[in-house]
């Protein structure tokens, strides 16, 4: 089968979906139809906000579909009238299945860790926060429950100590798009070799990768040192991790200030206690639980730009007892 004449549809919506969408393109496949979620209001105007995906599409002339249900009889009806032979889904909603058994060559999934590691809608910020030291991206064909199908393909890469989510992320976004293409080309083949993830998991549970929320991203100083930095990378630089300065001698009180956080690293305690705060020459160190400290080197505080942990303690004008949590 010519490129040309295989039928895709592409269902995603971030920018992490942009990049395979547009090798496809690039490689020449015949791209039917685009499906991305609603525009929807975004920021204080409210002004309506349109996916990275929604925007490339249009960039490109593509068919763009933007339904509010998945489910709806129109949008089914428009979706199989385009006599799609593949369907290829990148960080986009859980499919019914009505469309995702609908094209004859199936529809995989694109996912950014090494199934069944990571099961959810942030695989990459949790492989960060557990301190992974590799990761990966894994294509899949749909089954009913939400990441549990077939393995296709995958590709490992490794976590460098440093390195935060947002690095990893598009590291895998590069890397996703060449798996994808990959596995376009086997499907065409007739060659790949679907594994159970059954076979994968050697006896272990899969990990979740839930949704991240604001409370996720609290830094509790009561936990260990490498924990707490860990937590920082895999926020960093979105949605970013976050704690509240307070007095002391006051520690129930209204916070002096709410930091998000978006580098650190260990060094001595100085006997700090978990949550004290030492903000001497210019450096902001926090006490830990495990007996560490953790320097906090770029930080930013509600209202103002992103700055070094220097910049902020010489405008801040803070009391010198000083505690976070």
């Amino acid at each position: 089968m010519e490129k040309k004449d295989l039928r895709i549809v592409f269902l995603g919506t971030p920018d992490f979906a942009v990049e395979s969408l547009r090798r496809i393109v690039e490689e020449g496949y015949n791209v039917v139809g685009v499906v991305t979620m609603p525009d929807k209001p975004a920021g204080r105007g409210h002004r309506m906000y349109q996916s990275p995906v929604k925007e490339f599409a249009l960039e490109k002339g593509l068919r763009l579909m933007q339904p509010a249900k998945l489910k709806d009889p129109e949008f089914v009806e428009e979706l199989r009238a385009l006599d799609a032979d593949l369907f290829i889904v990148i960080a986009f909603r859980m499919l019914p299945e009505v469309v995702w058994t609908m094209p004859r060559l199936g529809t995989f999934n694109l996912h950014a860790s090494l199934l069944p590691r990571y099961r959810g809608a942030a695989p990459i910020n949790w492989a960060v926060i557990n301190g992974d030291k590799e990761t990966g991206v894994t294509t899949f064909f749909l089954k009913h429950e939400i990441d549990t199908g077939d393995i296709l393909r995958q590709e490992r890469i490794a976590i460098g100590d440093d390195e935060n989510v947002g690095s990893v992320h598009d590291r895998l976004m590069a890397l996703g798009a060449e798996l994808t293409l990959d596995t376009i080309s086997h499907i065409i083949a007739g060659d790949l070799r679907p594994r159970p993830q059954a076979e994968l998991t050697g006896g272990a549970e899969p990990a979740p990768a839930p949704k991240i929320f604001r409370d996720t991203c609290h830094i509790d100083f009561g936990c260990p040192a490498e924990e707490v930095r860990n937590l920082v990378r895999g926020l960093s630089p979105y949605p970013a991790a976050w704690c509240e300065l307070r007095r002391g001698d006051d520690p129930d009180g209204a916070p002096l200030s709410v930091l998000k956080v978006f580098d650190s690293r260990k060094a001595d305690a100085r006997g700090l206690k978990p949550g004290e705060v030492s903000a001497e020459g210019g450096r902001l160190l926090v006490g830990c639980g495990d007996g560490q400290a953790l320097e906090l080197t770029e930080v930013q505080p509600s209202g103002k730009r992103r700055m070094t942990a220097g910049e902020f303690l010489r405008g801040a004008r803070l009391p010198e007892n000083l505690v976070m949590g």
